[in-house]
């Protein structure tokens, strides 16, 4: 069997080139679209919370953001209870792509997955969703590191 996490790194590349090109001409890029959700789901988050949500490192968080605030796609705005905080709010530019990004998004799961029975569909979710909670409590803490496998 193929090592899991180059054939994940291939599948996330590629993902973000496919955002890349169905997004040209919107000043977005496709590392940025994870932003855009985040925000969708949370407006009014801080830098912070996006940060650890996306499990990204500051300086990546605040990189992106600074490059989607000059295309006009978020504003920051300082916390009212704490100004060292900035909350990150999506703009009306941010809300008119929303249903686009929705369908790429789609689009590039239906692309992938097109010759699966709605089985290994249903299937491949719940692994994927098993193996990034995993991921996301190592990082977290959570669960302790584990030996390594020759599959990696």
């Amino acid at each position: 069997m193929p090592p899991l996490m180059r054939q994940i790194n291939i599948t996330s590349r590629c993902a973000t080139l496919y955002r890349e090109r169905e997004l040209s001409g919107t000043g977005l890029a496709g590392c940025q679209t994870p932003y855009l959700l985040a925000l969708y789901r949370r407006p009014g988050i801080s830098q912070e919370e996006l940060a650890r949500d996306l499990n990204v490192n500051k300086s990546s968080v605040a990189r992106q953001l600074a490059a989607m605030e000059k295309e006009g796609y978020i504003r920051r705005e300082p916390s009212s209870g704490d100004r060292r905080i900035l909350l990150v709010y999506p703009t009306e530019k941010a809300h008119a792509l929303h249903e686009q990004l929705s369908q790429i998004l789609r689009a590039w799961s239906g692309y992938l997955t097109a010759d699966f029975t709605q089985e290994e569909r249903e299937t491949l979710s719940r692994l994927m969703g098993r193996v990034a909670r995993r991921a996301e409590a190592y990082v977290k803490g959570v669960e302790p590191p584990c030996e390594p496998s020759s599959d990696t």
